[in-house]
């Protein structure tokens, strides 16, 4: 027996397996059980997201007589009478497919409405299925109209299109319209998982979300890059694989380069770029990855919940501003345009980032001298930007604040303390240990600094006007208020300025430490030496991550 592709297989039979779809089913369906059928049907949407497969339910529906013959309109098909599984197979006489990609003359449509005079030979309903229905020409819609309009009591029209604006507002105004929507790749990944442990087949979460994500909102397209992964997999499904067949970029490069652009350190960003060269990353696809991550990355800022499977974009979260993501993920997206326009798509991917680089805050370029032969004198102003690069991405630091003893009646609910930045950033870590500290609450905690702290009033600062918002700021008040006891009528100041050394800064630095240890443990390592040595071996800008010293990591 010929093997079946995947996309025809799973196939739903009855609305129940429809994935995705809910709204048309939940209508559909109520429409069924009324016996409140329209005579005309319209389902616009994408490629592959059910519109052929809605119609032949549908059809189904109508003409059911159910296991024992006796069965009437349903919304729950039996699968199992004759005009279930004829339809099924594409044989049952009183349902008509047409394809109006290639047959959209109207003398096709008259042949069609020529059998609309006859009643159902088999069934209990005509259904007319026009498939692209946009592709008819306007010769074609006319000659329609008038039986769209005003159809056989036994006949049913169902047309379905991928762009609904070309279909005439006279045949619109004529049919019951439903949208079906792309599905999200949670829901893709949901269904492929199922089907695949139907098929018994061993596939990582890394590879179905790759695979469901690639498929753009097309259930069609997500099983049939699932049947050429297992092909390309020899029966596994691995994310390593997947990601070589779909040509997607490995997360590495993607975060050295959010890494690079997040210290400004423009001599990492273009050793990344020619690092990527040197392995054949492609620069669209860095692109479109670089844009996918930015995107979570702005979720995680803005909600302050982050992937679990994505440790990194929280230390990202912390090292750029949040207007800064917002800034790279326009340039990242519009930058894809620019690829296919230079002669190299690698200096395309430099420029587009290093832009990026320049519209940040206090970005500034490294200063060398342009005479030819002898160096440029050094000058007062000139010399230290020769010798060394200013890559700032945060405001200038200030010297902290002079620490304000506490009243006694402030300090009841705090471990004795002189450093506001200390005591700061022990209030933030008890409030998120409570659980206290969500979305932009917690991205004011961690980005503020403690700068005055008076009988019944503390003053934040932010560096950031998004931050200093009244809704945040009274949510943090409360949480304050009530996991430190502080006293009715006590309140919370945020203003705006320099903030150095705040909870999310000091995490950082702790974080780079961290890295950088790993970095040097790994280049000291004699085995990673030799490899390097002996076989040229290179290590992966990003690949590296520092990991928890217990038994476990």
């Amino acid at each position: 027996m010929s093997y079946l592709v995947l996309a025809r297989k799973y196939r739903p039979k009855t609305f129940a397996e429809m994935v995705g779809q809910e709204h048309v089913v939940q209508a559909l369906g109520n429409a069924l059980r009324a016996r409140r059928l329209h005579h005309a049907y319209l389902f616009t949407g994408t490629r592959g997201v059910g519109k052929t497969t809605v119609s032949r339910i549908l059809a189904k529906s109508l003409n059911c007589t159910g296991p024992d013959g006796q069965g009437y309109i349903t919304d729950t098909p039996c699968g199992v009478c004759d005009a279930c599984r004829e339809i099924d197979a594409g044989r049952f006489v009183d349902y008509t497919e047409l394809d109006a990609a290639s047959n959209r003359g109207v003398d096709e449509v008259q042949t069609l409405l020529e059998q609309a005079i006859y009643k159902p030979v088999q069934g209990r309903f005509k259904v007319f299925m026009i498939d692209e229905v946009h592709m008819l020409t306007n010769t074609a819609f006319n000659a329609m109209l008038k039986t769209l309009e005003e159809p056989p009591e036994y006949l049913k029209f169902v047309l379905a299109t991928t762009d609904p604006q070309k279909v005439p507002v006279t045949v619109l105004s004529r049919c019951l319209q439903f949208n079906l929507r792309p599905m999200a790749p949670e829901t893709v990944a949901m269904h492929l998982r199922r089907v695949l442990d139907v098929e018994g087949v061993v596939a990582d979460d890394g590879a179905i979300r790759l695979l469901a994500r690639a498929a753009r909102g097309s259930m069609r397209d997500a099983l049939s890059l699932t049947d050429q992964a297992i092909a390309f997999g020899g029966g596994r499904l691995e994310e390593s694989g997947v990601r070589q067949m779909l040509g997607v970029v490995d997360r590495a490069p993607v975060y050295a380069l959010l890494h690079a652009l997040a210290a400004g350190d423009a001599r990492a960003l273009v050793a990344t770029i020619d690092d990527m060269r040197a392995h054949g990353v492609a620069p669209g696809a860095t692109l479109e990855e670089l844009t996918a991550v930015l995107q979570r990355l702005a979720v995680v800022q803005w909600t302050g919940e982050g992937s679990p499977d994505e440790p990194a974009l929280v230390t990202l979260a912390a090292a750029l501003p949040a207007d800064v993501t917002q800034l790279l993920y326009s340039l990242c997206l519009h930058g894809r345009a620019e690829l296919g326009l230079a002669p190299d798509e690698y200096a395309a991917l430099t420029m587009v980032l290093l832009r990026a680089l320049t519209f940040m805050p206090d970005a500034q370029p490294v200063v060398v001298a342009a005479a030819v032969g002898a160096p440029m004198p050094p000058t007062a102003s000139a010399a230290p930007q020769a010798t060394e690069k200013k890559t700032p991405l945060t405001p200038p630091v200030a010297p902290t604040p002079a620490p304000t003893p506490a009243a006694p009646s402030e300090t009841s609910a705090l471990p004795p303390a002189v450093d506001l930045a200390d005591d700061w950033e022990r209030i933030v870590d008890a409030l998120e240990a409570a659980g206290r500290l969500q979305a932009l609450a917690r991205e004011l905690a961690l980005q503020g600094v403690l700068v005055e702290r008076r009988d019944g009033a503390w003053r934040l600062r932010v560096p950031r006007q998004t931050l200093a918002q009244d809704g945040p700021r009274e949510r943090l008040e409360a949480a304050m208020a009530a996991h430190l006891g502080l006293p009715e009528g006590w309140r919370l100041s945020v203003e705006v300025g320099p903030a150095p050394d705040s909870p999310a800064e000091r995490r950082a630095a702790r974080q780079r430490a961290r890295q950088a240890e790993a970095e040097a443990a790994i280049r000291a390592d004699p085995l990673v030496q030799t490899l390097m040595r002996e076989y040229g071996a290179t290590i992966v800008p990003g690949s590296i991550q520092p990991v928890d010293g217990s038994p476990a990591a």
